[in-house]
């Protein structure tokens, strides 16, 4: 082992220790790994930006957009609902009519939108069927990662291992459609799974029958400030029963500048005390009438506002593209910048010791928000918002509305066909959409999930000095000394066990990205050096890094459904383990079958 090889290996552990422990975002994670590469001269200047005109870094960019196009005009929501009502009378059958069309949907379009578009559909078919959401929403990013395997455009992922092993002499690119032939395979296996096993499995955190109800257990986080009048004044919550007659959990009491956190079931009140606490929206109104306490709205809004009979309550999840994120609401000025006011915010597994109005926003909070219809109709339209509400199933009025599907068959189409490169033919469809005005260039511009081009923009290089330093070989060296101590004819099958393996525990500690960049070199080198086609393993490094089902992090869709289904942690791994099981298992006896090692 080299000194140059000791010391990206220490680099790429680095990595994934910021990655799980989430110091930093992932895209300035990304960029600290590629600056200290380029400082201490393992990369040259070209090397080092190469990422950012990478041709699979410019048709994720491309696909954004296109993307952006579908959602605006809503032919998805329009063609899903039709396609779900045609099996209403069963639940079964409506859920696999919807969640097929989902995972058909999400191999032509970034499945992170999919979610988005989706989630609120899903609630609501989950109000349809009586069951909570929970049973639901796990299954929504299930089915969109497993949609994503299908073609090369479905995922990033497809399209970096892609990129990386067209980088070798004398290989032939990887076909638009050729991850069908066992995506479909595996997209089936999955569904049967989430229809009948998931179910039984994951829990029902949440209920549906109204909207303040459906935040049961959901943990919203919000204050209440205690009124001269209140008879909480100079009595303890043990006193009052707050707990056991509202179900509301006051976590902290802030008296001044003093933050109480210890016994506070037993600490006598005082007047003008602020409880930060935990609970339903349905049960902080009751304790509001009885307790004489007042909500953040008696204290923020005038009785004009309150009383107006526009305003609604809407759940809404702040995107990762959202430029309110690391900043609190005080600091965006969220009032007056979008008109309505928020109630209280739910983070899973976090607690609060701050007003709300000082709490720093992270990608995928849930904002319980209230306002005018109107103004809620904005957050939507913003980009900045998933708003979790009823979802309008009708198209857009928007000439050329149909030139969108045109765009979609004109890149995929010239892509599979060969006539163009797929970099060629995803521009082309965006100038189609941006020439008919379809999208604007301001629109396109905000679709771009920029934390994400950056991220693979700055790994890419990453890629390239883990193969230059010779650490790809090395690593490659003890994965072939590992796998020659089995017999010879089950070596291949071990080698590929092992590469799937390996995959699948980098995807679901950090980024699909991440790991599929570090982990194409290494099985490009390791086949190399026992003689195998490498096709196969290429294959199983793209199917493996999507297949993060086991943990909330892996997958951006996983964490976006996170807070909205009021999981645990553990909820992932008990309902993602058995899954990503069978999964490895079909991909050591069906992948050397479709591509002969």
């Amino acid at each position: 082992m080299t000194p140059d090889i000791v010391f990206v290996l220490s680099l790429i552990a680095l990595g994934f220790i910021l990655f799980v422990t989430e110091l930093f975002s992932i895209d300035v994670t990304a960029m600290i790994l590629l600056s200290i590469l380029f400082l201490f001269g393992y990369l040259t200047p070209e090397e080092a930006t190469s990422g950012f005109s990478n041709p699979a870094v410019l048709t994720i960019a491309f696909l954004f957009i296109i993307s952006k196009a579908l959602q605006k005009t809503r032919i998805l929501e329009y063609l899903v609902i039709r396609v779900r009502r045609l099996a209403d009378r069963s639940m079964i059958l409506g859920r696999a009519v919807y969640l097929l069309t989902i995972g058909l949907a999400s191999a032509v379009v970034n499945n992170t939108a999919i979610v988005a578009i989706f989630m609120p559909v899903t609630i609501r078919l989950a109000q349809k069927y009586k069951i909570s959401p929970s049973k639901m929403l796990i299954p929504l990013s299930y089915a969109a990662i497993l949609g994503g395997t299908l073609t090369l455009v479905g995922t990033s992922t497809n399209l970096l291992v892609n990129s990386i092993y067209i980088s070798s002499p004398g290989v032939e690119p990887l076909g638009m459609f050729e991850f069908f032939k066992y995506g479909v395979i595996l997209m089936s296996v999955g569904l049967l799974y989430i229809l009948f096993i998931a179910p039984l499995i994951l829990p029902s955190r949440t209920t549906t029958s109204s909207l303040t109800k459906s935040y049961h257990l959901g943990g919203y986080l919000t204050e209440m400030k205690l009124t001269p009048e209140s008879p909480l004044v100079g009595k303890t919550c043990l006193d009052r029963g707050v707990n056991k007659n509202y179900d509301v959990m006051v976590l902290d009491i802030l008296r001044g500048d003093t933050l109480i956190t210890n016994s506070i079931r037993l600490t006598r009140l005082k007047e003008n005390d602020i409880l930060f606490v935990r609970g339903t929206l349905e049960n902080f109104l009751r304790m509001k009438e009885v307790e004489k306490v007042a909500l953040l709205t008696d204290e923020k809004l005038t009785q004009d506002e309150l009383e107006k009979d526009d305003n609604v309550v809407v759940e809404c999840l702040i995107t990762d593209k959202s430029d309110l994120v690391g900043k609190s609401l005080k600091a965006s000025n969220f009032r007056r910048r979008f008109g309505s006011f928020i109630l209280a915010i739910r983070r899973e597994g976090t607690i609060f010791r701050k007003k709300i109005a000082h709490v720093v926003l992270h990608s995928y909070d849930t904002l319980l928000v209230y306002g005018p219809k109107n103004k809620v109709s904005e957050l939507s339209n913003s980009g900045d918002f998933i708003v979790l509400g009823e979802v309008d199933a009708e198209l857009k009025k928007q000439k050329f509305w149909w030139m969108t599907i045109v765009a979609i068959f004109v890149t995929i189409g010239f892509a599979a066909t060969g006539l163009m490169p797929i970099v060629k033919s995803a521009m082309l469809g965006v100038m189609i959409l941006l020439v008919l005005r379809i999208v604007t260039p301001q629109e396109s511009y905000q679709s771009i999930n920029w934390q994400v081009i950056i991220l693979i923009s700055a790994l890419i290089p990453v890629g390239i000095a883990i193969q230059k330093t010779g650490t790809a070989d090395w690593i490659a060296g003890l994965i072939t000394f590992a796998v020659t101590s089995a017999p010879e004819e089950w070596q291949p099958r071990v080698l590929l066990a092992l590469i799937y393996l390996l995959t699948v525990i980098l995807t679901e500690v950090s980024s699909n990205a991440a790991t599929a960049i570090i982990m194409t070199p290494i099985a490009i080198a390791v086949t190399a050096q026992m003689g195998l086609d490498p096709r196969a393993f290429i294959f199983a490094v793209a199917f493996a890094a999507s297949a993060s089902f086991i943990t909330p992090v892996g997958y951006q869709t996983n964490l976006m459904v996170y807070g909205p289904g009021g999981y645990k942690f553990s909820d992932y791994i008990k309902v993602g383990f058995p899954l990503a099981l069978v999964f490895w298992i079909m991909a050591i006896i069906i992948l050397p079958i479709l591509w002969p090692i």
